[in-house]
């Protein structure tokens, strides 16, 4: 699969929760035990935030090495391996029609607690103001955007920012949120 030529961002779509839930729902049913925590997120798990039309979910496994064991399982959803550089995660991505449709984060329970996508979502549900300073810069971004590196690398420091508040308030480290080498 290569990369979009062009960022499409899309006004908040109601229906992004109820299609997670029914990925995560087929997802159990397809691997059934390896999961152990499993969760939307992304911009389309913040209501009312524009965003790529991608459901972006991250499931818990006890050992990343499990994972691998269910890639016919997951294959059969139409999630494939996908690397992208990240080191402490598998990745899986699912295109309909071919384009990204699905993207699912596997990583390990105990690093759970602390992944900055899930503590980004929360922060960005629970602060409208600064969910509507990433709207902003998320339309802007991809309107000078030539593709998708370009338009992730432009809203960095902003997340950055953003989640270096949230971790904070949880009494977290900052971390860098740009996890690809």
């Amino acid at each position: 699969m290569t990369e979009p030529s062009a960022v499409h961002i899309a006004d908040y779509d109601p229906s992004w929760p109820r299609q997670a839930a029914e990925a995560i729902e087929a997802l159990r049913a397809a691997a059934p035990g390896l999961f152990v925590e499993i969760e939307h997120i992304g911009s389309t798990a913040v209501p009312g935030l524009a965003a790529k039309p991608v459901i972006d979910l991250m499931a818990a496994v006890h050992d990343l090495t499990c994972a691998a064991t269910h890639r016919e399982a997951l294959a059969g959803l139409g999630y494939h391996p996908h690397d992208n550089g990240m080191t402490d995660r598998q990745l899986y991505v699912r295109a309909d029609g071919g384009a990204r449709s699905r993207i699912l984060h596997v990583v390990t329970l105990e690093s759970w607690p602390t992944r900055n996508q899930r503590i980004f979502r929360d922060h960005l549900r629970a602060h409208p103001e600064d969910a509507r300073r990433y709207a902003r810069l998320k339309w802007a971004t991809a309107a000078a955007s030539t593709g998708a590196g370009e338009y992730s690398r432009g809203k960095t420091a902003l997340v950055q920012e953003i989640t270096d508040r949230a971790r904070a308030e949880r009494g977290l480290p900052s971390v860098p949120v740009w996890e690809k080498g």
